[in-house]
């Protein structure tokens, strides 16, 4: 009896301590929390800009107004933006997604190195470049990017809906 008294003492703690570890994990830190504190808020007007695309014409983001518009910041040389390039891509590649315009502004340093980055991983949507690169960004500035990717959905209105540097958001929040 003593021996089976025990065991179910024996057993309860392990359950109990299993328990109370489950209960002090914490869940996965959501990188928002810490790379888009100073991201525009939703509900503020996206600031409109004006940038070449890749074949050097003119691109304004009131080019689309009465659009969704995922606006992407990223660098060729930046591996977190290089890993989120076929979620890109198949976010653009949805159905659900023909009516949203994406618009990919550049932080590389050199046009040439953009350029080949687009061409070799056939990346679509409208592709610009900012010469200033990501510390002198006055379009960089006006979204408060700190973070490369960081990426924003605008609504039809004008208006920033989300701001991530998470794509996954993105994809969620446009129902893909």
């Amino acid at each position: 009896m003593k021996h089976l008294f025990r065991s179910f003492i024996a057993t309860a703690f392990l359950l109990l301590g299993g328990c109370i570890g489950l209960y002090a994990q914490t869940p996965e830190e959501d990188p928002d929390l810490e790379y888009a504190k100073e991201l525009l808020a939703p509900g503020t007007p996206a600031p409109d800009f004006t940038l070449n695309d890749i074949d050097g014409n003119p691109v304004s983001l009131s080019d689309f107004k009465g659009k969704k518009v995922v606006l992407v910041f990223w660098a060729s040389w930046c591996p977190d933006c290089r890993a989120e390039v076929p979620e890109l891509k198949e976010m653009m590649a949805s159905p659900k997604a023909k009516d949203v315009a994406f618009v990919s502004i550049s932080f590389d340093r050199k046009e040439e190195a953009f350029r080949k980055y687009v061409q070799e991983n056939e990346i679509g949507g409208c592709q610009l470049f900012d010469p200033a690169g990501k510390k002198e960004s006055a379009v960089g500035d006006a979204y408060s990017v700190k973070w490369i990717p960081s990426l924003y959905l605008i609504g039809k209105d004008g208006k920033v809906q989300l701001g991530t540097v998470v794509i996954g958001k993105i994809s969620k929040a446009l129902g893909l």
